[in-house]
């Protein structure tokens, strides 16, 4: 129990905090809460069998190898979680009416990443112990809510976009996949003295720009009075 406490509370920190964020237009808890179920089921569904199906097509054995890390990072593990969390909130929290401003990328896409991250999150620290609780409480759990802020902004931009909507939530796809893949890369070629730096470092430039887009979209609320 003490450990399933220490594996879920950061992503409660998180959910409290981006739901503070939306201060303009509540969503419906509902939907949200719908959007963290479906991180915690779907995209762990859909991750599982891509990742299998990876495995078999590009299997990437050698753990020396600073290619087949690249490859892992960016184009596996990346492309794949990212992709997992895109697509619920393209196809469910994008379409639902509660959308209604541009912040709301921003926290449905923090909700599904934070849906995902709960449930591996309890995985690592079933296995890790309270050690890798805490450490993955300033790093990884951070890292995914990071990642969905940067592609929940473009994905807020695309709801009402009349021309470019198909290139703006793929740019925010592409910037998750970006800063996750840099992240995950540093962490994978660790075997490198000092490389893991990188990893902190790009997370760090994540932070900031999420930080922008947040008060990028809370100034331009449609409901801000």
């Amino acid at each position: 129990m003490n450990l399933l406490f220490a594996a879920l509370a950061p992503v409660a920190v998180i959910l409290v905090w981006i739901y503070i964020k939306d201060k303009y237009e509540k969503e419906s808890k509902r939907t949200l809460a719908m959007t963290f179920l479906l991180g915690g089921i779907l995209s762990i569904i859909i991750t599982t069998i891509l990742y299998l199906a990876s495995d078999i097509v590009i299997p990437l054995k050698n753990e020396k190898s600073i290619i087949q890390q690249f490859i892992k990072a960016f184009f596996v593990v990346a492309l794949i979680e990212e992709f997992s969390k895109y697509v619920i909130v393209r196809f469910y929290s994008q379409r639902k009416r509660y959308f209604n401003e541009p912040f709301d990328g921003i926290i449905y896409c923090v909700m599904v990443s934070m849906g995902f991250a709960a449930v591996e999150n309890i995985a690592y620290v079933a296995e890790g112990g309270l050690p890798t609780a805490i450490v993955r409480a300033f790093t990884a759990i951070p890292a995914h809510a990071t990642f969905g802020i940067l592609m929940g902004y473009y994905m807020g931009k695309a709801k009402f976009s009349k021309h470019s909507r198909v290139k703006l939530n793929l740019i925010g796809l592409g910037l998750a996949i970006l800063f996750h893949g840099a992240y995950d890369f540093f962490l994978f070629i660790g075997f490198i003295p000092g490389m893991t730096i990188g990893a902190f470092i790009a997370l760090t430039i994540a932070i900031i720009l999420s930080r922008k887009a947040i008060k990028r979209h809370q100034m331009n609320s449609n409901f801000k009075v």
